[in-house]
């Protein structure tokens, strides 16, 4: 399964992503119950949950009524919610809320220049971040979203100036712009606050990989989560749950201009490159600065591999550096190898096939070239027509 936070329509807060996963089936009552339970011991607080029209579009909305809002410290907050009990939140799940708020103090100590220890949270007071964060937690966990690959969307951020207990602000807030710190964002499109630092440090937990647009999926469920403000657009989150038909793996791409290394260097780098386990290589012929030509060499690489082949990549070929593209995600097709036996005028041979799927469905089938170049060579036969030969006797 895969799922999918979409707040690029109109950003994303605490409360928006408790909505979107009660609209996404989590247990409403469950999740109103730990809220306020975990919130009052903070302040007292009230949870409402409705359905609500959005600009057109059904969202759940959840308010969060607090009638105290106490500033109180990172450590005590950590201590309070450790001494507190509860039935349905697990330790996995307040060690995920502990997370968020911990993602909060970095960015308000990086914004104020403070230890962590000397954090408090009082923008919108303790009662309403708790509530909004443990619900969110439980909710994530009780729908087993935490076991899926998440993907997360550009939010939009809004603009314009807010009042803060620091004077007036311009939008994102500081402790926002922390949080998203080499995450695709989008300015506007009002002159409203769309992200809370709440909201970003919920997404940046629960996502896995950030993308631009939206990776290949088909979507089995669609919910929203509504924002507070009335604006001409629907301020809603969306969340969707789906299957993707080809599975994802996380990649690097390294690569490195050259043009004064010979063919011969250039062959040896492949083969080491592929021995030390990258996962292909590729050299792009090119014109290189003062239109010298040259080439251009990229390896695809498992991220964890990346300082082996990196390594490799100067000692072979003496440039001077490598570029990272880091966590690229690549679809992959599900591929199977399959032992077959060709009979080659009354000789018989096992050859092994490589067979590709999308699902349960064979979208392509080919020979490995290793097994294919050795029977050409004991039955003396061109490769081309061995490769020939076995593909018009493919049992598929």
């Amino acid at each position: 399964m895969t799922v999918i936070i979409d707040p690029q329509q109109a950003g994303i807060s605490g409360n928006m992503v408790v909505g979107s996963l009660i609209d996404m089936g989590a247990d409403k009552e469950s999740v109103v119950e730990v809220m306020e339970y975990y919130g009052s011991y903070f302040g007292q607080v009230k949870v409402k949950v409705d359905l609500v029209d959005k600009a057109g579009i059904q969202a759940t909305w959840v308010y969060v009524e607090c009638v105290d809002h106490r500033a109180i410290s990172y450590p005590k907050l950590l201590e309070t919610l450790d001494g507190i009990k509860h039935e349905k939140v697990t330790p996995t799940i307040l060690n995920f809320a502990k997370k968020v708020f911990k993602t909060i103090a970095i960015a308000e100590s990086q914004v104020h220049g403070v230890d962590m220890d000397k954090i408090h949270f009082h923008e919108v007071g303790a009662a309403d971040a708790v509530a909004d964060i443990i619900g969110a937690s439980y909710a994530f966990h009780e729908l087993g979203l935490n076991g899926k690959k998440i993907y997360g969307l550009p939010p939009a951020l809004g603009g314009g100036r807010i009042k803060s207990d620091h004077g007036n602000l311009t939008v994102p807030a500081p402790a926002t712009m922390e949080i998203l710190k080499n995450i695709p964002a989008l300015g506007g499109p009002v002159s409203q606050e769309l992200t809370t630092p709440t909201g970003a440090a919920l997404m940046v937990n629960m996502v896995d990989e950030f993308s631009q647009f939206y990776p290949l999926i088909t979507n089995s469920k669609v919910a929203y989560g509504a924002g507070k403000l009335e604006l001409e657009f629907p301020n809603v989150l969306r969340i969707v749950l789906g299957n993707s038909p080809l599975p994802t793996d996380k990649i690097s791409i390294l690569e490195t201009n050259l043009d004064d290394v010979t063919g011969e260097v250039l062959g040896h780098t492949v083969d080491r490159l592929m021995e030390e386990g990258a996962l292909d290589v590729t050299i792009i012929p090119t014109i290189a600065k003062k239109n010298r030509p040259g080439h251009l060499l990229r390896v695809i690489s498992k991220s964890h591999m990346n300082n082996v082949l990196l390594e490799t990549i100067i000692r072979e070929t003496g440039t001077l550096g490598v570029r990272t593209i880091p966590y690229v995600h690549r679809n992959i097709v599900n591929r199977e190898i399959v032992p077959v036996e060709v009979d080659f005028d009354g000789k018989i041979r096992t050859v092994r096939l490589k067979v590709a799927k999308i699902g349960e469905e064979i979208v392509n089938v080919t020979v490995e070239y290793e097994d294919a170049r050795k029977v050409s060579e004991e039955i003396q036969v061109p490769l081309k027509d061995v490769i020939r030969f076995i593909n018009q006797q493919i049992p598929f």
